[in-house]
């Protein structure tokens, strides 16, 4: 379920993450600290700042695709908040199926499935064995697969023979077919045309405007103030 427009959905108050160089003789690098910023529903929140500057570990933190050293990473859930720096692996799970979407740079998905099938699955798990649900999931896959210029030629073919770009939009399409409270973006037009960059911008721009919370990694100008309500410089974070 949506949360009504700004309520604060993710918190992150003095998050600290560092990584041990294990073949560098077990040097300590820190990568955040004291990292603290409030998204709320409604709004889409870009990160800015040099590369090496911390903004995807940030973003794999509250994803906890890393754990952090030190800190919390409080989403909420429902009328409850998770604190993802304390939450076990069940816990992490349900908040992944339900509540966070993530639109990471890359394509990670099972062999030889079908691109369709692969968009449609984040629907179909929530349809089980119930016919009619599973065809609406196929069918707002087909919606989005035709939105991103997807050819149907391809759409019974698993994507691991695709081009990037079009890696990146059944990624896209992936994340997007079900609408989660708060959607992560790790620089999510990378690899596309500028045909379809404008389309990703409008669909993110209209899960913004039905309530999600997004927060997001995007380098290039246009999509940025395509999106943006804030742009936050990670060097004012920490």
């Amino acid at each position: 379920m949506i949360a009504a427009i700004d309520t604060p959905m993710i918190e992150v108050e003095n998050l600290a993450k560092s990584f041990v160089l294990h073949n560098q003789g077990g040097v300590l690098l820190p990568v955040l600290d004291a990292v603290s910023l409030q998204v709320r529903a409604g709004e889409c929140v870009v990160l800015q700042g040099p590369s090496g500057a911390g903004k995807s570990t940030l973003l794999k933190c509250i994803y906890a695709t890393y754990r952090s050293s030190a800190g919390h990473v409080r989403i909420r859930q429902g009328a409850a908040q998770v604190d993802v720096t304390k939450a076990n692996s069940r816990e992490l799970l349900a908040l992944r199926r339900d509540t966070v979407g993530y639109v990471s740079q890359f394509l990670r998905v099972i062999p030889r499935v079908p691109a369709i099938d692969i968009v449609s699955e984040p629907l179909a798990e929530l349809a089980g064995e119930d016919e009619t649900a599973l065809a609406r999931a196929r069918a707002a896959a087909e919606h989005l697969l035709l939105r991103l210029r997807i050819p149907r030629r391809l759409w019974e073919l698993p994507p691991a023979t695709f081009s990037g770009g079009e890696q990146q939009r059944i990624n896209i399409a992936r994340s997007l077919i079900r609408r989660k409270p708060v959607l992560l973006l790790d620089e999510p037009t990378a690899s596309l045309d500028a045909e379809n960059r404008i389309t990703v911008t409008h669909l993110i721009n209209e899960a913004r405007q039905a309530g999600c919370a997004v927060l997001g990694i995007v380098h290039d100008a246009r999509v940025r103030d395509a999106i943006a309500t804030r742009v936050i410089d990670m060097g004012r974070l920490q």
